[in-house]
C-alpha cells in the first residue's frame, strides 16, 4: 500500500486535515533540527468538484467542506459570485448573513473552548472528565453552544450543512414568531458569555511569549466578519482580489495539508489575529469586559486565543441580540443574481480565522476554476514554528507523554481542523 505522506497531489485540492496526525523531531544538546506535522489525510478535492457546475450549485456544495462552520464557506462564496455579479443584497439580507454567521461563531468557539482546548489546562484528557470537576462551566458551555446552534437552525433550515441560503439571500424569512423565541433565547444567554470570558481569563495558561505575525479581515466601523481589507501587523492592507499577489501555498513532502506563507513566512490568522488587530473595534461593552480581565490584546501569548475566542462569544452574542431587537419581516429575503463571466474573489473570517475563495466563471455560467484556501491551511507552518518554539521552552529532556501532551496542547490550541486526531498524536523524536 502506498504510504499517502509520499504522495506529491498534481490538481488543485483543498486539503481538508481531518484524521491521523503524527509529529516527528530530531533534537541535538536540547534544541530541535528537524519537526515535521505529518498530516496523513487524503485530499478531497472539492475545488475539482466544483469545476463544471452551475454557480447555482456552490453554496450547497462548499458547505460540505466542514460540520462545524459550513456557514463560512457558504458567505465567502457568496461575497465572491454575488460581486462578480454585481448583485447588491438588500440590508435586510445584510443582517441576517450577519446574524447567521455571528451563529456559527457562538457555536464553534463553544464548542472548541470546552471540548477541546479546556481540558488540557485542568489535567484532563477530556470533557467528560472536566464535567466531573467543572459541571457549572460545561453546562454553560453547551447552553451557548446551543444558542449557536438555535440561530443556525433558524436562518439555515438545520445547524449541519444549512440549506436555506442561496446566491442573492434565503429562501425564506423567518416569521415575527421565531425571531421573538430567539431573541428571548439569546438574552437569557449574555450574562452566560460575560461569565465565560471572566472564567477563561483566569484559567492558568502557559506563559509562551512568541514573535508572530497576525492577518485578518478589517473594518474601520466595526469588528470584522463578513466584509473589510486584509491587514497585517506588518503593515499590510489589501483587498480579497489582491489576496495571491502576497499571499502563496506550497505543498510539503512531509503532510497532505498545504502550507500558506506571507512573503515566505509563516502567519497566523484566527481569534487571537483578530483581537491583536481588530480589538479597537470592538463595542464599549466588550472593551470593559476584557479590561476587567488580567489578559490584555494585543498579546504575544498564543494561549491566549482561547481567552480570544470566549470574548467573541461575548460580541457575537450581543450583536445578534442588537439584530434580532431591530428586526422587520420582509417578502423579499433574496434579491435577482444575472449571472456573467469572469472572476469572482470573497474573503470572510470563519470562527478559525481567514476564509479566501476565487470562482472563475464561464459564458455558460459554469465554473472553470475555483480556489479555496481555509484558515487551517493557513495556520499549518504556523503550528510548525510555534511547536518548535514551544516544545524547546517545555524542555525535550522530558518524557515522550509529556512532550506529546504539550505537542496536543500547542495543536488543540489552533482548533484546526485535525482538533481530533491531535488526542492521538503519534509522537517519535530522536535524540541525540
Amino acid at each position: 500500500m502506498t504510504d499517502k505522506r509520499d504522495i506529491h497531489i498534481k490538481v488543485p485540492v483543498l486539503a481538508r486535515v481531518e484524521g491521523e496526525g503524527a509529529l516527528q523531531i530530531s533534537s541535538r544538546n536540547g534544541r530541535i533540527e528537524t519537526l515535521k506535522l505529518e498530516i496523513f489525510e487524503p485530499p478531497r478535492l472539492f475545488e475539482k468538484f466544483l469545476e463544471g457546475r452551475s454557480y447555482t450549485e456552490v453554496l450547497d456544495i462548499v458547505a460540505r467542506i466542514c460540520g462545524i462552520c459550513p456557514v463560512a464557506y457558504q458567505m465567502t462564496a457568496s461575497r465572491a459570485l454575488e460581486g462578480l455579479f454585481e448583485t447588491i443584497p438588500t440590508p435586510w439580507i445584510a443582517s441576517m448573513r450577519k446574524l447567521l454567521y455571528y451563529g456559527e461563531w457562538i457555536q464553534s468557539h463553544a464548542l472548541h473552548i470546552h471540548m477541546l482546548a479546556a481540558p488540557d489546562f485542568f489535567g484532563c484528557s477530556t470533557v467528560v472528565e472536566l464535567a466531573k470537576t467543572h459541571p457549572d462551566e460545561v453546562r454553560r458551555g453547551l447552553k451557548l453552544q446551543e444558542a449557536g446552534n438555535a440561530i443556525m437552525r433558524l436562518l439555515g433550515g438545520r445547524s449541519v450543512h444549512p440549506v436555506g441560503v442561496k446566491l442573492g439571500g434565503f429562501w425564506k424569512a423567518p416569521s415575527e414568531a421565531e425571531i421573538s423565541d430567539l431573541r428571548e433565547k439569546l438574552q437569557a444567554c449574555i450574562q452566560d458569555a460575560y461569565a465565560l470570558v471572566d472564567w477563561v481569563a483566569s484559567i492558568p495558561l502557559p506563559q509562551d511569549e512568541q514573535q508572530f505575525t497576525c492577518v485578518a479581515l478589517h473594518h474601520d466601523h466595526e469588528y470584522a466578519i463578513d466584509d473589510g481589507r486584509i491587514v497585517s501587523t506588518n503593515g499590510l492592507n489589501i483587498s480579497a482580489d489582491e489576496y495571491q499577489q502576497h499571499f502563496s501555498e506550497h505543498q510539503v513532502p512531509h503532510s497532505t495539508a498545504l502550507h500558506a506563507s506571507l512573503a515566505g513566512q509563516p502567519y497566523l490568522v484566527g481569534p487571537l489575529a483578530r483581537m491583536n488587530l481588530n480589538h479597537e473595534q470592538l463595542p464599549e461593552s466588550i472593551r470593559e469586559l476584557v479590561s476587567r480581565s488580567a489578559v490584555s490584546f494585543p498579546s504575544n501569548n498564543m494561549f491566549h486565543s482561547i481567552v480570544a475566542r470566549s470574548i467573541e462569544i461575548a460580541y457575537a452574542l450581543e450583536q445578534s441580540v442588537s439584530i434580532l431587537q431591530a428586526y422587520q419581516s420582509t417578502d423579499s429575503p433574496s434579491v435577482e443574481v444575472t449571472p456573467q463571466a469572469g472572476t469572482g474573489f470573497g474573503c470572510t473570517e470563519a470562527p478559525r480565522g481567514l476564509l479566501w475563495q476565487r470562482y472563475d466563471i464561464g459564458e455558460d455560467a459554469l465554473i472553470s476554476k475555483a480556489d479555496i484556501i481555509p484558515p487551517t491551511a493557513q495556520n499549518q507552518a504556523r503550528i510548525e514554528q510555534d511547536l518548535r518554539t514551544s516544545l524547546e521552552a517545555f524542555g525535550l529532556d522530558k518524557d515522550d507523554d509529556q512532550l506529546r501532551l504539550h505537542g496536543e496542547t500547542v495543536i488543540r490550541n489552533y482548533d484546526p481542523c485535525i482538533s481530533c486526531a491531535t488526542h492521538f498524536l503519534n509522537l517519535k523524536i530522536a535524540r541525540s
